[in-house]
């Protein structure tokens, strides 16, 4: 019986090890918007999510100069 190489532990391993990083690097960018968020604006949460908001439709506008993006949601 022959296994199927692309269910083996170290491609799960491998697939873990990049899920793993990519939450510890979003919980890092996580803390330093609250801190932000703390420092400059007072706590004030409406005014970082709006910027928050913004930001994001300008990232999903700038590399194809539309919002197609969002409609794939």
């Amino acid at each position: 019986m022959k296994k199927n190489s692309t269910l083996s532990l170290g491609y799960f391993a491998h697939n873990a090890g990049i899920v793993f990083g990519i939450v510890i690097i979003w919980r890092g960018i996580w803390v330093l918007l609250d801190l932000f968020d703390h420092t400059f604006l007072g706590g004030i949460h409406w005014g970082s999510a709006l910027v928050g908001i913004i930001i994001g439709f300008i990232i999903l506008y700038l590399p194809n100069r539309n919002l197609k993006e969002i409609s794939n949601l």
